[in-house]
Order: C-alpha cells, then structure tokens, then sequence
C-alpha cells in the first residue's frame, strides 16, 4: 500500500525501494577555533540527549513523558523546558516529578512568527550545553509525544553522528526578505521543520551566532493588529519570515555544513492536504484526538513510510543511517491529552500501567477519564 504525505508544504512521504546508499558523512564547515575547543570538553558517563521543550505554559502531555523517561536510564537523558516567564513546574504544576524545577530561569515571552520563538530555543541549547555530557539535543513542542520506548529512541539519534535538520530550497514561499541580502544571499535561503535534532557542535553554533540571528530579529516580525483588522486582505510582496522554520536550516548552509546533516526531521506532523491550496490554513497542521492515535494510524506513521521527497529540489532522501534503514519518525505532534492517554492504553511507548493516572491526574484528566467511561458505556 503507497502512502503520500505533505510535508512541510514542499515535502513528501511515500514507500518505495532503496536506490542508493547514504554517503559517509563529510566536515567541510568553517568552524572557530573557539568552538573546536568547546566542541571536545571532556566528560564522564555515557552521552546524554538533552529534550528540550518549547512550550506556551505547562506541559499537557507530562504523564505520558513521565511515563517515558520512567522506561529510560536517567544517566542517558536531561531535560530543560523553556516556558512563560515565572512558570514553575513543581508538585502542583505537574504530573510528573522528572519535569520539576527543569525550567529555563530567564525565559522571555514568545510570539509566534518572531524571532522570540528562535530566541528561545537558542536559550534551551545554551542552558543544555553546560552540560558536556550532553551531546544531541532533541526540540520537542507542548503537543509532541515519542512514538517508540527510550531505549530505542536513544540508540537511533545516537548511531548517526549528523544533525538531524530538514532543509531545502525555498522557491515557492514568499518569505524570503531582499533586505537580508548583504548578509544572507538568498541562494542560502533554506526552510524546514523546527524540530530539530542537532549534534552538540551545531548546537554551539545556534548558541554562539551573533550575525544571523540580528537579522531575523529586524526583519521577521508579524503584523499582528494589521491581521486581526483586516484578515481577508492579502499584502503584495509582504514577507511573513516564519524565523523557526528558516533560521537554524539557513544557518547552517550559510556555515556550509549541509554535508553532516540528515536533512529530515525525526517529528512527524500531518498537514491538511485540503487546505494546502490556501496559504494561511496551510499553517498550523491537523490535531490528533483520541479516536486518532490507534495502532493502525501509528503503524502508518510508523511504517508504512521510508523516504520523504522534496519536490522543490526533485531530490528523494531515505530513512536510513549508515546505509540501514530506520524510521523516519521517532515523534509526533500535534496531539491531545486524550490522543496521548491513548498511545499509553495502547502500550505503543511501552510498557505503562494506564491505572496508574488515576494517582496523578489533574482535575482535567479525571473529567477526560469520566467522559471516556460514560461514552464506552453507552
């Protein structure tokens, strides 16, 4: 059975077979010596993945991670979650206890379209590089889950010693500013999906940038009022950047670093194929609910799917590490509480006692349990 999927508006999943193999990776890129150094800091224990998480306030699937982290080795992972200012996450605030006092101290209010957005991921990776055990970083948002246990999970960002970052071509958006050009030619113009998964040197990178980042801040911000008064109006060569879609990808190129990257994101998203045709419905991707996240759906995710095309580029790249086949999706988003409870009823993320809720769940969860009870009955 073939599966088509749109991705990042330009991007598509399908299952076909292997033509080639992946290229042994290539570091061309023009690091600082300052970067070089930090890049080898020696450290004790095996190597961690930061999870750094995005989010508006709380973090609404907290069980469902509590439940994932439980499976995993603690001496493995760390987490950091940048949220609104003066939000702590403690006892009252969260489900579970491996997200409590885990946030960023000097997070700043976010705007989605501005570079508050990039700001604060680069905030999360600088707080996380302190840590020099830490040496991937995987960029979760608020409605992400893993589709796999931790171990697993663990082992496939592991293996591969490249980036994890969709980036291609941007030719059909009308994103890209002329007024960017005397530092970033728009022949390094890149887009792709925000959620990222960067080895520890490219993270540095996205931490120590003191050229590109200026330029988003001038010239990526969102008319907000204009929008909300006049929303059916559509602006001749108005340029909406989308920074978190464009930064980190066009960064990297212009460090000429696309040759240690596996350029597809590891975070699946499910864009309405429908709305595709009108830009501004094209934004925001489809939600998972609870009738939504049974086995077929994510066995079709994870599956049924193996390569993903870039139609902008004509160019076909492959789930597979050193020439192995893998998964081309370890997360998912946007999906719900309820989508969430389901993955763990399931025992799609392993192995998790669902009853086990009923001794941390919030007044929201007992309602969403109540309902499920009351609709099964009837």
């Amino acid at each position: 059975m073939l599966l088509a999927f749109q991705f990042s508006q330009v991007a598509v999943f399908s299952v076909q077979a292997p033509s080639s193999k992946l290229q042994a990776p290539i570091f061309t890129s023009r690091i600082s010596r300052t970067l070089r150094a930090r890049h080898h800091v020696h450290f004790e224990g095996p190597p961690k993945i930061a999870f750094l998480f995005l989010v508006r306030r709380d973090l609404p699937l907290d069980f469902l991670w509590g439940a994932f982290f439980k499976n995993g080795d603690v001496a493995n992972f760390s987490i950091y979650i940048h949220s609104e200012p003066g939000f702590v996450f403690k006892e009252t605030t969260t489900s579970s206890a491996f997200f409590y006092g885990r946030q960023l101290n000097n997070s700043i209010k976010v705007m989605w379209g501005e570079s508050s957005m990039i700001e604060a991921e680069s905030l999360l990776l600088e707080k996380a590089l302190n840590d020099a055990s830490n040496q991937r970083f995987v960029l979760l948002s608020d409605s992400c889950v893993p589709l796999y246990n931790f171990s697993y999970i663990y082992n496939i960002v592991m293996s591969s010693p490249k980036s994890f970052v969709d980036s291609f071509l941007d030719v059909k958006d009308n994103r890209y500013n002329s007024k960017m050009s005397l530092t970033i030619p728009e022949k390094n113009w890149r887009k792709g999906s925000q959620w990222v998964i960067l080895i520890r040197r490219h993270a540095e990178i996205v931490v120590d940038d003191d050229i590109i980042l200026p330029v988003f801040r001038e010239f990526c911000k969102q008319d907000i009022e204009f929008r909300f008064t006049f929303p059916w109006l559509k602006v001749q060569n108005h340029h909406d950047c989308i920074p978190d879609e464009h930064y980190v990808q066009t960064l990297l190129e212009m460090n000429e670093l696309d040759d240690e990257l596996e350029r597809r994101t590891l975070t699946y998203t499910s864009w309405d194929q429908s709305a595709m045709r009108e830009e501004e419905s094209s934004w925001h991707p489809i939600t998972f609910h609870y009738a939504d996240a049974g086995p077929q759906k994510i066995k079709e995710i994870k599956v049924n799917i193996n390569h993903l095309y870039y139609e902008s580029e004509h160019q076909t790249e492959w789930c597979q590490i050193h020439s192995n086949l893998t998964p081309c999706f370890l997360f998912a988003r946007k999906f719900t509480r309820g989508a969430a409870i389901r993955l763990l009823k399931e025992g799609l993320i392993g192995s998790y006692d669902i009853n086990e809720l009923s001794n941390t769940t919030t007044p929201w969860m007992a309602s969403f349990t109540r309902k499920r009870k009351s609709d099964q009955a009837m």
